[in-house]
């Protein structure tokens, strides 16, 4: 047909492993664009894609370290951050990514992220937080909001949540953003600073986990979850971080933006701990 477009490949068809698609996650999950968002900013990068490298941990958000055509380390559960510190000291012309899951990175995690931060070890982090192990059962996690209902708090959480960006940024991280699994352009854009900063970047995204969360919570499915993050968010990159905790509640205002930008020595670089 005249003026018929033919499409013989998809865009990111490079940095994909189309053997191991279709993925396993579970519909309206928000890992699949957060993933696009992270191979599209390698893709427009100047570094090669042979230095890229993807390590991640265990959970849902671990599956992406498989789906991406670069070198890349599933590794154990809440260990991300060794391996990837590992990496960087022993091939320090890597450009070294861990992309894991709340759970992974601040709950049996936490204590090397606390210090990886703190050294300003050159990684960058991106922590999606979908508020529970969404692939485990739905139980409550470091960052599920106070009062949230989970398969471990059925009546309520009683446990205050981790302000993740404030605590990125108290930690000495060089790059603090957050945004959503719906801030597709502005994510993409964020991913792609890390990239460039020398030192330790923190990314958090918002992610819609309706079965393992959603459902529980009265936030309907991922699309629902979606409507509130446009509704609710407010990008605010000169807001104190002290006020950006997340209740994720209908009424509720979900602060949202680049927060940190400074330089620092790097670990390993003639500066900070040897």
């Amino acid at each position: 047909m005249s003026g018929e477009i033919v499409v013989n490949a998809h865009p990111l068809d490079d940095l994909l492993r189309a053997d191991r698609l279709p993925h396993i996650w579970c519909p309206g999950c928000g890992l699949g664009p957060i993933m696009a968002c992270m191979a599209n900013a390698m893709a427009d990068s100047a570094i090669p894609i042979d230095k890229h490298v993807v390590v991640s941990g265990i959970g849902c958000t671990g599956r992406v370290a498989g789906y991406l055509k670069v070198d890349s380390f599933h590794t154990t559960h809440g260990r991300p951050i060794p391996f990837a510190t590992g990496l960087k000291l022993a091939k320090p012309e890597l450009q070294v990514t861990v992309f894991s899951g709340d759970g992974d990175l601040f709950a049996i995690g936490g204590n090397h992220l606390i210090h990886a931060a703190r050294r300003n070890v050159d990684i960058n982090v991106i922590c999606v937080n979908n508020f529970n192990y969404g692939m485990t059962g739905g139980q409550a996690g470091p960052t599920t909001p106070m009062g949230a209902r989970t398969s471990t708090t059925p009546y309520g959480n009683v446990d205050p949540s981790f302000n993740l960006p404030r605590l990125a940024a108290t930690l000495g991280a060089v790059y603090v953003a957050r945004w959503t699994s719906l801030h597709v352009r502005q994510l993409e854009k964020s991913i792609r600073r890390a990239i460039k900063k020398e030192g330790f970047t923190f990314i958090e995204v918002l992610s819609p986990c309706p079965v393992g969360f959603g459902k529980s919570n009265n936030l309907g499915e991922g699309l629902d979850e979606m409507e509130l993050y446009r509704t609710n968010c407010v990008v605010y990159p000169e807001a104190d971080l002290s006020q950006a905790d997340i209740e994720l509640k209908h009424d509720s205002t979900i602060i949202v933006g680049d927060f940190v930008d400074i330089e620092r020595p790097v670990y390993g670089a003639g500066g900070g701990e040897e």
